[in-house]
């Protein structure tokens, strides 16, 4: 018995059920096509090789290589996503046109939504200070199949650094000018809710992108990493004091942390792949407390060695190293403040959507990713967000989306001492481009002869600079490029997500 799927004239193909995507069809899957075989075991030609679903084997695991593409009916309302081939076979025969490039739309040209068959779609958010990870998820119950990967770099770094440039270029214009000046404090009001902008763009960017998918895709629901319970009181409705404060899950939560913030090695002789002790940088028998600025994480052996000796006893014969524990056992919780600040606001924002909103804590996203043997990325923590039993074909390229903005005001740039050294040009676009235009360059002959592809940064004398995945290529001429897409603030990319053999994820480029 075959595994294709076959759909009434009207409707669009959609992929294969979720009860048929499990490990043991898709391995026979592999080893048939390997031979030359389809799914029943029969030979048959390239054209017929069912929705064009390419698996890959590589150390005994299985990639989907494909990327979800986006479809929407004559009207521009969204359908259920199809493959790239399904994609390449409808604009083939004049069936699609294309309506985005970057992520890829096509737009039917003779189907309506109502002719169309419509499976439960899901967006699921984990949201982070620096990037925020979200999946588009195909839902039956709580088992899922994973359509798209996409991680959202924010930019509220480079917006607070803009915002105390502004602050002090305003403060030293009031200094020269005004010799003195009421203060005028309590006359700034703040409405309820109000975040400082840097904050309030990693809300307003993550939202934006749920608005676009839901826009392309019949998205029905919403989940989102936050913390909406009190376990601890439900469990034991007279904890106080110090339990209450703690939990059951304080240490397992302070070593994850100390996990990430030291590298997953030993602070002092750098050792990896061990078995890594809590260890105090100042000994609690010489005064030092648990706080977490006071832990780092160190191999049995060197623990050992340090006991109760001061830090600086123990690394005197290496002061540079001494030096940078010492400065990153300091290391601020700005991130982590962050994503406390905007947790609140994001979930508000998502139930103004009027979708069903389902919340997870981060516990129950690592412990479904760990239960599942997935790696950890932050495009794959979002799909194990919430209640999951199972997750398939979570093996795809992930979407590197990265906020860049749509431009400054500020017409100069400085030096280190905050002098002008040079004036920007108040024209936006020059010879049909503009900063941020996803584009292409040919150039047959030359030193830089070869294609090229990505974000543009254009300049008055027509000698641009293109970003690509591999590096900034200076000095292409207008002439070359060809417009792919128009700027609208974000930069694109894609990076196949790829597990090694110890279930460990990396891009590869």
């Amino acid at each position: 018995m075959t595994h294709r799927v076959k759909t009434h004239a009207g409707m669009l193909p959609q992929c294969r059920p979720l009860e048929w995507l499990d490990h043991a069809d898709v391995r026979v899957s592999v080893e048939g096509r390997a031979s030359g075989q389809g799914r029943s075991g029969v030979a048959h030609s390239r054209g017929e090789r069912g929705f064009g679903l390419r698996y890959l084997a590589r150390k005994g695991s299985l990639f989907w290589s494909l990327k979800a593409v986006f479809v929407l009916d004559k009207t521009g309302k969204p359908l259920m996503p199809c493959s790239e081939k399904r994609a390449r076979l409808l604009l083939s025969r004049g069936r699609a046109r294309i309506h985005r490039r970057l992520p890829f739309v096509i737009r039917l040209v003779d189907r309506l939504q109502a002719d169309c068959a419509l499976q439960p779609l899901a967006i699921k958010i984990d949201p982070g200070s620096k990037v925020t990870g979200m999946a588009l998820v195909r839902q039956d119950g709580n088992r899922i199949a994973v359509l798209s990967l996409i991680e959202l770099a924010h930019r509220g770094a480079a917006i607070k650094k803009a915002l105390q440039q502004r602050a002090s270029f305003r403060r030293r214009r009031r200094s020269a000018n005004l010799r003195h000046r009421a203060p005028r404090f309590d006359n700034r009001t703040r409405p309820e809710g109000w975040l400082p902008p840097s904050l309030r763009h990693r809300v307003e960017s993550t939202m934006n992108w749920v608005n676009r998918l839901r826009r392309w895709t019949p998205v029905d629901s919403l989940a989102v990493e936050r913390v909406k319970f009190d376990t601890q009181k439900m469990q034991n409705p007279d904890i106080s004091g110090v339990e209450y404060q703690q939990g059951e899950l304080a240490d397992f939560e302070v070593r994850e942390y100390l996990l990430e913030k030291w590298g997953r090695q030993c602070a002092y002789c750098g050792i990896e792949s061990v078995p890594l002790e809590v260890e105090h940088i100042v000994a609690r028998s010489n005064g030092g407390s648990d706080r977490v600025s006071n832990l780092t994480l160190a191999c049995r052996c060197c623990n050992r060695k340090k006991g109760q000796l001061p830090i600086e006893q123990f690394l005197k014969r290496k002061p540079e190293l001494l030096k940078q524990i010492l400065a990153k056992s300091k290391r601020p919780l700005r991130d982590a403040a962050a994503v406390n600040v905007t947790r609140n606001a994001l979930f508000m924002a998502l139930l103004a959507t009027g979708l069903p909103v389902e919340t997870g804590s981060g516990a129950q996203t690592k412990f479904n990713r760990k239960r599942l043997g997935i790696p950890k990325t932050h495009a794959l923590d979002a799909a194990c967000v919430g209640s999951v039993a199972s997750i398939e074909a979570w093996q795809r390229p992930t979407l590197m989306i990265k906020a860049t903005g749509r431009g400054e005001y500020q017409r100069t740039r400085l030096t280190a001492n905050g002098f002008p050294r040079g004036y920007l040009t108040r024209q936006k676009r020059h010879f049909g481009f503009q900063t941020g235009d996803q584009v292409k360059a040919v150039i047959n002959k030359g030193k830089k002869s070869g294609s090229y592809q990505g974000r543009v940064a254009v300049r008055a004398s027509g000698s641009f600079n293109i970003q690509t995945p591999t590096g900034v290529i200076q000095g292409i001429s207008h002439k070359h490029c060809t417009l792919i897409q128009r700027a609208d603030g974000y930069g694109y990319s894609f990076n196949p997500t790829i597990a090694n053999d110890k279930g460990e994820a990396r891009l590869a480029a």
